[in-house]
């Protein structure tokens, strides 16, 4: 999509204003509720303004809202909202959605359709209906207008990751290659068509394990703009407090078992699983009701990275090393590979065989991409969606047990997947 001079302006601006006006709102609300009242109002504040400046940062915030370990609870909480509790579609903005959708020479599928969301998200919201034949759906109709919005957002940050790429400090970043990647993974979330196709081949990858469920889409009755799914009820928000030691330990390893068969065997990975895309049904099944973001990664990649963890579970630093050094795009000559190779043999000795509450996965990304600044040595940008993956899913697990194996979970998975390749 061309982005005008003009609108890249005007959305500069528009960030700017609603940035300020929220900081200012924000420092207001602190003086009146006090010290104690400061994570709530933060977090509430924060929240507000992500979903102000629309769906990009939206995402930014969702990912926060998983790190307890990083952030307040209170402030977690608050960011939260942002996972299905966005501020909903008016009636108008729906019917003209849908009007794109169904209009002539598409016939209205609908016997009925609640216009009161389900779930509001920052693309899309969904709503309950039923098909002629009587069947209940669920509809994902794409906010009117947000394609154009998006597609600014990332033209803005591509140039502001070029002006990182002049700064000494980050000219070794390939900012503008992650950006470039992730980008087009989030503005895919876009494609209803091809949310629906990720769909279809997620519940055919996970069909093998029978504590997972994803809804079937319908594309007889989807349209543009509009995603018709099974309607998957009655169904459990994914939090641990109500269930006892055992239901949680139970459900966090067929969440990871999930994810690892996505990582590492089938390569179409979910790298967006928080709390307003799991849900429990009265079983205990998990219910995965959202693709949109999701990332086929190549056999290489997929290979790579199996071989780093399946080394790191197992204590071996220098075939991490080793690992690492064959993925990277550039080592540039004159490196000091054995420094390098020392300081990665450190990092997955000091974290080898951790449980869930002793290993955290963004201090040891944060010294791993560190020590390949330091050394030069640049890491291929697609990396970022496992590591994406695992970031997202690693709040939740240390919500529900902390005292899962969260390496050692994954090596029966990495030896049929590395037994295959």
């Amino acid at each position: 999509m061309e982005i005008s001079h003009a609108a890249l302006a005007g959305r500069l601006a528009t960030v700017a204003a609603v940035t300020t006006r929220h900081a200012a709102g924000g420092t207001l609300d602190a003086v009146r509720a006090g010290p104690g009242a400061l994570p709530e109002v933060i977090g509430g504040r924060a929240a507000r303004l992500l979903s102000g400046l629309g769906p990009t940062f939206v995402k930014g915030g969702q990912l926060l809202s998983t790190r307890h370990d990083l952030l307040p609870p209170r402030i977690c909480r608050s960011l939260g909202r942002l996972h299905d509790r966005v501020p909903p579609m008016t009636r108008a903005q729906t019917a003209e959605a849908l009007g794109r959708a169904y209009g002539a020479p598409r016939a209205w599928p609908f016997a009925s359709f609640d216009w009161t969301p389900a779930a509001s998200g920052s693309i899309a919201c969904v709503y309950r209906a039923e098909l002629a034949d009587g069947r209940g759906v669920a509809v994902k109709v794409r906010r009117p207008g947000i394609q154009h919005r998006m597609h600014t957002d990332f033209a803005l940050l591509r140039a502001g990751a070029r002006l990182m790429e002049r700064l000494p400090p980050l000219r070794k970043v390939p900012a503008r290659r992650i950006v470039e990647e992730v980008g087009g993974a989030v503005l895919g979330q876009l494609d209803l068509e091809r949310e629906a196709r990720s769909l279809a081949a997620l519940r055919a990858n996970l069909s093998r394990l029978p504590y997972f469920r994803l809804p079937a889409p319908i594309p007889e009755a989807s349209g543009p703009g509009a995603l018709v799914m099974d309607l998957i009820e009655p169904l459990d928000r994914f939090q641990a407090g109500r269930l006892d030691r055992e239901q949680r330990r139970r459900i966090v390893r067929n969440v990871l078992q999930g994810v690892y068969r996505m990582l590492f065997i089938d390569g179409l990975v979910h790298c967006d699983m928080h709390p307003g895309n799991l849900y429990l049904n009265p079983d205990g099944v998990v219910v995965l009701l959202d693709a949109g973001f999701v990332v086929q990664l190549e056999p290489a990649v997929r290979r790579l990275f199996a071989e780093f963890f399946m080394n790191m579970s197992l204590g071996r630093g220098p075939e991490c090393a080793g690992v690492v050094l064959r993925s990277a795009e550039h080592i540039p000559p004159g490196c000091d590979l054995p420094g390098f190779r020392s300081g990665i043999e450190e990092l997955v000795a000091e974290t080898t065989g951790r449980t869930a509450g002793q290993f955290r996965l963004a201090p040891f990304a944060t010294r791993l991409f560190d020590l390949q600044r330091r050394s030069g040595i640049a890491a291929a940008p697609a990396f970022v969606f496992p590591l994406m993956s695992l970031l997202v899913l690693e709040g939740m697990i240390n919500e529900f047990d902390v005292d899962v194996d969260f390496q050692g979970e994954a090596i029966p998975t990495l030896l049929t997947a590395l037994n295959t390749y």
